[in-house]
């Protein structure tokens, strides 16, 4: 809990852990609210479900009509896909599958890694609409997370609660304060988890208003040196990066840009995104820029 006092709203929603803390506990209108809206994001977004959206696409061609926030993750992973040459994409959900990491939970290769196809060949992403040209397996794993967070923090503040901190399972949103008072969040010290020991933490940072999202090799990680952040080019998980860690003013692009890391450096996604970060190496060595609000421990 992140601050003492508060009370917390756990549930499960899209395959992870959730909790929201308030200063007082949420009304039950509320709560319902906050369910429909993970139910209808998983109802879309979810590959591991046959009739989401998103299933529909991979088994037939179309136009396929999204949720109006579809408009701003298209436009997000437009841009991250040309920064990162096509390593990061949408469209990964095959390579993803091919490895194990599909709907059933196999964790068996079913053959070679297999890239992910070219955006261009296959998919148009205008707005709120997708328009397919071959089944396509999109993921949108990387930024779907974060999105949600910024969507139920939109669903809080609209009903006039100010002050909250969404925890999607390391994920974190740091919504408090009064915009009217002009008074800040408050900001919440955030351990940094070692990325080949999760008891550990590599150090703090402290977060204020907006979101820290991490993204590390050794989450969803299975078989022999198999994890889920795959070069979209190749269909091979990303070896050169273990960890990241972004904070930006929402979570989507926190969420994002955590992935984006392992990708592309922090100095140039700097060019296009207002946000800090720290990237850890596989051969030890970390990056971080200078506004990244935390200690490292030696």
């Amino acid at each position: 809990m992140p601050h003492p006092g508060w009370t917390d709203f756990s549930f499960d929603g899209i395959g992870t852990r959730w909790a929201i803390s308030t200063p007082s506990p949420l009304p039950g209108g509320i709560r319902r609210r906050i369910l429909a809206s993970v139910a209808d994001y998983d109802a879309v977004w979810s590959r591991f479900r046959p009739d989401s959206l998103v299933a529909g696409a991979a088994r037939q061609p179309g136009r396929y009509e999204l949720p109006p926030g579809a408009a701003a993750l298209g436009h997000l992973y437009r841009t991250l896909y040309r920064l990162s040459g096509g390593a990061m994409t949408p469209l990964i959900g095959g390579s993803l599958e091919q490895l194990g990491y599909d709907a059933g939970y196999s964790l068996r290769p079913g053959g070679p890694p297999q890239p992910a196809p070219p955006w261009e060949k296959v998919l148009d992403w205008q707005g709120a609409v997708l328009t397919t040209r071959a089944p396509v397996v999109i993921d949108v794993g990387a930024a779907g997370k974060g999105q949600l967070a910024d969507l139920l923090s939109a669903e809080l503040l609209a009903a006039g609660l100010d002050e909250h901190f969404i925890d999607a399972s390391g994920d974190l949103l740091n919504a408090g304060g009064e915009p009217a008072s002009g008074r800040a969040a408050a900001p919440v010290e955030v351990a940094l988890e070692h990325p080949y020991d999760p008891s550990r933490a590599i150090g703090v940072v402290s977060l204020g208003a907006g979101a820290l999202c991490a993204s590390a090799a050794n989450r969803r990680a299975w078989g022999d040196g198999l994890h889920h952040v795959l070069d979209g080019t190749t269909g091979v998980p990303v070896r050169t990066v273990v960890a990241s860690w972004a904070m930006a003013g929402t979570a989507m692009v926190a969420d994002a840009l955590a992935t984006a890391l392992f990708f592309v450096d922090g100095p140039r996604l700097r060019g296009e995104f207002e946000f800090s970060w720290l990237t850890v190496y596989s051969d030890g060595h970390a990056e971080y820029s200078a506004d990244f609000e935390g200690a490292l421990f030696t």
